[in-house]
């Protein structure tokens, strides 16, 4: 066994089954997409010899996707271009919204649209306009978009938000969101906060700050009991996932480390960073960071990478969880899972 083919296996990999792993496992050149296997477990979820898929590229920045179920298609966003995209399956990839947001409420707001897309309970797509500095709803139908929105939050205790990212509802109604200055024409100039905040929207429409100590809050999730939020900080000096237990009252407490990927950062073939994420629900955590995807349980063990080969934005499932969906830099890319 070569040195090279070693490093694609743990040690926690031995025997048989790292012999035949080994023979499904390819070593590719650091563009070209592969899964590299950390812990046997991820072999109930992912294939390391599954295919990836090319769905559409030539954006500037693709981001935020969303599976809409009814209808059975995929909305991603291209955020510097300030339009949302659709792919459905067996059918090529089609402007959905433009704008997406940069409406102009400000002069020295950035022309970036929206970022972060989710679905209210009632079937409303929600927008993270990063230019808008807001949080919005769609006023149309998902079937007949249109850019008029309502909006949800813009500021806080008078105070415009610097660029809302990303979003995760909890089942009670409740809103949590992140909000980093990346969106902002001059993070300095335009800053009107002096922090990155992870916020609560209340159901009551309360607006909450859940915490103000991470730098580049960015991907947010729940787990699949909701008993925790996990938040990825896009920090090049930071970079990792932290995790907060859910209080009773819904807010955030005993924050701490869920995952540690600040060693990987300006390492070759590790580009990107902590982002956005997407919860199976059967507990996997699929996490884009440096390299790709990671492969998490939801106690923050590392199974397995699934490596684009470029800095990979976010990921969402399809409705049947058969496939994932990654947003990659200037691609969207699909894998089968298990």
């Amino acid at each position: 066994m070569t040195k090279l083919l070693q490093t694609f296996i743990k040690p926690c990999l031995s025997g048989a089954f790292t012999f035949a792993l080994l023979l499904s496992t390819h070593v590719k050149a650091s563009d070209t997409p592969y899964v590299e296997i950390y812990n046997s477990l991820a072999l109930e979820i992912v294939d390391p010899s599954a295919s990836f898929s090319v769905l559409g590229q030539g954006y500037s920045w693709s981001e935020g996707p969303v599976w809409i179920e009814d209808g059975g298609y995929l909305v991603f966003s291209d955020v510097p271009q300030n339009t949302l995209y659709q792919y459905k399956p067996g059918h090529e990839v089609e402007v959905y919204l433009t704008p997406s947001g940069a409406t102009g409420l400000s002069e020295n707001d950035s022309k970036e649209g929206g970022n972060g897309l989710l679905l209210t309970k009632d079937g409303k797509l929600l927008i993270m306009q990063h230019g808008d500095r807001r949080v919005v709803t769609m006023d149309a139908a998902l079937d007949e978009p249109a850019p008029s929105f309502t909006v949800l939050a813009d500021n806080f205790k008078g105070k415009r938000f610097n660029s809302p990212n990303d979003a995760i509802f909890h089942s009670n109604g409740d809103l949590y969101f992140t909000d980093p200055p990346y969106g902002l024409s001059d993070r300095e100039r335009d800053r009107q906060l002096d922090f990155d905040g992870i916020f609560r929207l209340t159901s009551s429409n309360e607006l909450i700050l859940e915490d103000d100590s991470v730098k580049y809050p960015n991907g947010i999730v729940l787990t699949t009991d909701e008993s925790r939020v996990i938040v990825a900080a896009s920090d090049r000096d930071a970079a990792m996932w932290h995790q907060y237990d859910v209080a009773e009252n819904g807010s955030l407490e005993n924050k701490r480390v869920f995952y540690d990927a600040s060693g990987l950062v300006g390492k070759e073939g590790e580009r990107g960073l902590p982002d956005g994420m997407v919860v199976h629900s059967e507990g996997y955590i699929f996490a884009t960071g440096p390299g790709g995807v990671f492969v998490f349980t939801e106690q923050g063990d590392l199974l397995a990478k699934i490596r684009t080969g470029k800095a990979t934005a976010n990921a969402t499932l399809s409705g049947d969880e058969k496939t994932l969906y990654m947003t990659a830099h200037d691609q969207l890319m699909s894998i089968p899972l298990r």
